[in-house]
């Protein structure tokens, strides 16, 4: 691959806040071969693979807010998260946004290439700054023909990925919203000790497709009926089990 991000990514990196000399992010990071390992779908590769990969791949960086691609932008190349999170999420004809997931460092995304697909089937935005790798189509397809264990990796990996929309789905089909946004903030509450702080409305809004004023009335009859605590950017849950039965709420 050529120096600098890939063609098609430079509007994003180059222009809108990422590092523009990825040379000198490269020396920032001396340690890219260990990233590389503990990327999900690249363990237990051998050495001179994980070499491979670390002359093709561009590391590079993109701040918090960033949008990194957009739903039915052309699909260019596979990322590779390293440091930070992001946030997949599609756009309705009306424009109403719907979270898909939210990636932890260690995995990969943007794999529509690999999938015979030219378009990006949702938007990948930065919840923090982040730190990624960048590969082609063209390295992509080189790996998974010469080490198929890839391949199969990133498989599983899609398959619990679409597991986890088919159920989210399923929520928004026969859940109400007080059902899906009391299975939300179960979640979040026991990824933070029972504190949810720094997500707004607007946000538990996309994450269980409802509108923002939905969520806030529901938030208002959740603390109403003792079971939050509602703060500036914060909500304490204190009564989980009174949240858990309101999750089959039709």
């Amino acid at each position: 691959m050529p120096n600098g991000v890939l063609p098609g990514l430079r509007r994003v990196f180059g222009s809108h806040g990422a590092a523009r000399e990825p040379r000198s992010v490269e020396a920032q990071l001396p340690h890219k071969r260990a990233f590389l390992r503990e990327i999900d779908i690249f363990r237990d590769l051998a050495p001179e693979d994980l070499k491979w990969l670390e002359a093709t791949t561009q590391m590079t960086t993109a701040r918090k807010g960033r949008v990194l691609y957009h739903q039915d932008d052309t699909a260019e190349g596979l990322f590779l998260l390293k440091k930070g999170r992001v946030r997949l999420s599609r756009f309705s004809p009306s424009g109403k946004k719907l979270e898909l997931a939210i990636l932890e460092p260690g995995t990969f995304f943007g794999e529509m290439p690999l999938l015979g697909e030219r378009m990006r089937n949702a938007s990948a935005e930065a919840l923090e700054d982040c730190t990624l790798c960048v590969m082609s189509p063209a390295d992509i397809e080189r790996l998974v023909l010469s080490r198929p264990q890839v391949a199969l990796r990133m498989l599983e990996i899609l398959g619990r990925r679409l597991a986890e929309s088919e159920a989210r789905l399923e929520d928004l089909a026969y859940r109400s919203v007080p059902a899906r946004l009391a299975s939300v903030l179960l979640r979040l509450g026991r990824e933070r000790d029972g504190v949810i702080e720094g997500v707004t409305h607007q946000e538990l809004g996309d994450m269980v497709g409802a509108y923002r004023e939905t969520v806030t009335k529901t938030l208002d009859e959740f603390q109403a009926a003792g079971y939050v605590e509602l703060g500036r950017r914060r909500i304490s849950i204190l009564d989980r089990a009174a949240l858990a039965a309101r999750l089959e709420e039709a």
